[in-house]
């Protein structure tokens, strides 16, 4: 098999993705639909009212995200994704009651929005932190960049279906259609064999939990600097559904399939983002800098372009880079935390990346309503490279080397003989700088690192670069 889709040998990865795909399909469909429903037949194309749609959800994530991390490492991430999967699905069925029975009103929509942001809280770490249950920590990074390729695939597809199906059936059949893809994940979740998982030994219950998860974090500066950056990033430039939304209806008076099409030529470039992350040996953080200020330039050149075609063109780039910055960040935090800390950072590194939206999402809004449009993908641009350069800074100050030489080394091809042996992931220590495969031979069982006792400190790290269990 293909070194892009060797995550797809474990039968229960193959399993897991074709389910997430379909509902995955439905979820963008779902997106798409409801902005147009907010901005254009439950407003007169108010872009604050679909910022605030966005923001209700993610806002949830806040609060609750934490928790949902200590539930992922407490208890069977298998089961308790059936059931934020079976709850999200619920909220898109009812959804599709209000608006094909004709009484959906902004504050109803609103509340759902609400709902599925709760739901998707509890469900986003343990998803997360699943994937390598399903393919062992040898095969993180490849599954963790098929599962973006999967997410963009869907991507692709959903804005494009979904803006033609609005045309010919209206908003209502789409949320319908969506709450059936559900039946997908939950079938693939409920079917997969469980004597082929590599589950993480589950923490036990005990005080302070939340609180040593975020102390772990702290001391780890590597996983700081990404949230730090993740953050700007996913607050004021990772809004394209409401920037997309706008630059269609307000700049370039077209339609919902002018709209959804938009995200979909965007998915090209989140695609092929994807496909080249998961032939990628090595996860460099000067990679990840390089990636946050592409994407600024992208997003702000795309802002100026005059017309839609050439505004579609421009979202290519823009998606690349933006998938290449956030699979380097989750390849990143997954490899560079222990195995009973991984449910919540996870969680933690999900409050960062999704939740400033109740913040940038409004924002925007308003940037959109008193300036133009245009001004606010300006303004998610300027974020983007403001997050680059807080990266350029931090790791001039930590390398030896210069810039110069760590974007050269980023960007240069590395061949490397493949003996007969097993090729796992390690984490490297805090003065390297990138994350690759290391070739050790393979030992018996009982010489494979043990995870730490309840005695051992958090943040000790293992005296020997041999990987941990999954």
């Amino acid at each position: 098999m293909s070194k892009t889709f060797k995550a797809l040998r474990h039968p229960n990865y193959r399993l897991w993705a074709a389910g997430a795909l379909v509902s995955n399909i439905g979820t963008w469909m779902q997106r798409v639909a409801q902005d147009w429903l907010v901005l254009t037949e439950l407003t007169q194309h108010d872009a604050a009212a679909v910022g605030v749609t966005t923001g209700l959800q993610f806002l949830p994530i806040i609060v609750l995200g934490p928790y949902a991390g200590v539930l992922g490492d407490r208890l069977d991430k298998r089961r308790l994704l059936i059931g934020t999967q079976s709850a999200l699905g619920a909220l898109g069925l009812l959804q599709a009651v209000l608006v094909l029975s004709g009484t959906a009103q902004l504050w109803e929509v609103y509340a759902i929005a609400l709902g599925l942001g709760v739901a998707s809280a509890f469900d986003a770490p343990p998803r997360q932190a699943f994937v390598s249950e399903l393919v062992g920590r040898a095969d993180v990074p490849n599954a963790v960049a098929l599962n973006s390729a999967s997410f963009n695939l869907a991507r692709l597809a959903g804005p494009g279906i979904a803006g033609v199906l609005i045309g010919l059936i209206g908003t209502g059949w789409v949320f319908l259609l969506n709450a059936v893809t559900f039946g997908a994940v939950l079938a693939s979740l409920t079917r997969l064999r469980t004597d082929l998982l590599h589950p993480a030994p589950p923490v036990p219950r005990g005080k302070h939990q939340i609180r040593e998860g975020i102390r772990y974090v702290r001391d780890q500066p590597r996983i700081l600097l990404i949230m730090a950056m993740a953050g700007l990033v996913g607050t004021f430039t990772l809004n394209f559904q409401v920037t997309n939304a706008l630059m269609a209806a307000d700049v370039f008076r077209a339609g919902p399939d002018a709209y959804g099409l938009l995200g979909s030529v965007m998915a090209v470039g989140t695609l092929t983002g994807a496909l080249l992350a998961a032939r990628r040996k090595t996860a460099r953080m000067s990679l990840l800098v390089a990636a946050a200020v592409l994407l600024g330039l992208a997003t702000i050149v795309a802002a100026a372009m005059p017309g839609y075609i050439w505004f579609a063109l421009a979202l290519v780039p823009v998606g690349l880079a933006a998938i290449t910055f956030l699979n380097l960040c989750n390849t990143i935090v997954q490899l560079s935390t222990e195995a009973q800390y991984r449910g919540r950072v996870l969680a933690l590194y999900m409050v960062v990346i999704q939740g400033g939206t109740p913040i940038g999402a409004p924002l925007v809004g308003w940037i959109a309503n008193t300036v133009g449009p245009r001004w606010s993908v300006v303004a998610g641009g300027l974020a983007a490279v403001i997050a680059g350069l807080l990266g350029v800074v931090a790791l001039s100050r930590r390398s030896d080397g210069t810039l110069r030489d760590q974007l050269r080394a980023a960007w240069a091809t590395r061949r490397a003989t493949t003996p007969p042996t097993a090729a796992v992931p390690v984490v490297p220590s805090p003065s390297q700088g990138d994350f690759q495969p290391q070739t050790t031979t393979a030992q018996p069982a009982a010489h494979v690192t043990a995870p730490p006792t309840a005695t051992q400190s958090p943040n000790r790290r293992a005296p020997s670069p041999r990987p941990e269990p999954a």
